[in-house]
């Protein structure tokens, strides 16, 4: 099979093209830029054919699709920017790259007859109860700019084709960008004191495992909505930030213990408004991959042993 990904200087684009070559499959990336400017490690996303692509030019989308002619488009790529996204003069720019730009895409896979994937996120529902959300919930009620803007994505996709995967995925990390733990690593290292919220509840996602579980479905043709996060329950963002730190310290990076750095657990409300609101409610019940006979990521607390014994030692 050949593959198409957008988004590949992101952290899952990234991940993705490393699969695809670890498994020996022809992969083509692309992104916005001129050229590939992930990070530079060497690995297969920097020797893998790249384009340059504005998916929210149409007439771009479908030559340059037409003419590589994939099996399987991966769509990646998104405007995730949650809160610069409720900016008045944002909001048309969102607009265009996750509801026009996958709309592009989903018409050209269906000219070609290929699959898609496309990534979506807990965002489109409202975050509220205690419930785990059912990938097949049509209870969706998004809480922010962003939020709407994937469930109009993902509503372009369904309309638009039968060979589809929705993956909704939450709290991601990867190495090939920006993300919570770096945050947490960096803000650590600066501050003796921090507050982190403990009123919304979800489950880590890491993209070097879920590369493999996305490739695990171009494989098949067990189409609809999926929920992917990993393994390991749910927990807090003051959970998570509490076991990161332990684990850094684990891992020989003395910085981060309790005689440096007190971590204080607060409410969304005490911790301050944002101009996007957050949902609380971040639980993805996962049950309808084992179902379908796919292998579930990895526990979270091993992901992040994984992903922290590769990432300590760099600058974020």
């Amino acid at each position: 099979m050949k593959f198409f990904v957008t988004g590949v200087c992101g952290q899952l684009g990234h991940d993705v093209m490393n699969e695809l070559a670890s498994r020996g499959y022809e992969g083509i990336g692309s992104d916005i830029a001129p050229e590939y400017s992930g990070v530079q490690d060497n690995t297969a996303v920097t020797k893998m054919p790249y384009i340059s692509l504005d998916i929210t030019n149409k007439e771009a989308v479908n030559q340059i699709l037409e003419t590589t002619c994939p099996d399987v488009v991966i769509h990646c790529a998104a405007w995730t920017a949650v809160d610069l996204a409720e900016d008045t003069d944002k909001q048309d720019t969102v607009k265009k790259i996750n509801v026009d730009g996958t709309q592009y895409i989903a018409s050209a896979c269906k000219k070609l007859g290929c699959k898609m994937i496309y990534l979506s996120t807990d965002y489109v529902f409202d975050g509220q109860g205690t419930t785990p959300w059912q990938p097949d919930c049509k209870n969706y009620r998004p809480l922010n700019i962003y939020g709407q803007s994937k469930l109009l994505g993902e509503q372009a996709v369904a309309n638009t084709l039968d060979k589809y995967f929705i993956v909704r995925i939450a709290w991601v990390f990867g190495r090939n960008g920006k993300n919570f733990i770096k945050t947490m690593l960096t803000v650590g290292k600066n501050h003796d004191k921090l507050t982190v919220v403990n009123d919304q509840i979800g489950t880590p996602t890491y993209t070097f495992d879920l590369a493999r579980l996305l490739i695990d479905m171009a494989e098949s043709e067990k189409y609809g909505y999926y929920h992917v996060t990993n393994e390991g329950g749910y927990i807090s963002w003051y959970d998570f930030t509490k076991e990161i730190f332990r684990q850094a310290v684990a891992l020989g990076h003395t910085e981060y213990d309790e005689d440096h750095i007190t971590v204080t657990p607060v409410t969304t409300a005490e911790y301050g408004a944002s101009k996007a609101a957050r949902p609380f409610n971040s639980r993805l019940d996962k049950s309808k991959l084992i179902q379908a006979g796919f292998t579930p990521l990895p526990d979270w607390k091993d992901a992040l042993q994984r992903y922290l014994t590769e990432i300590l030692n760099e600058e974020f």
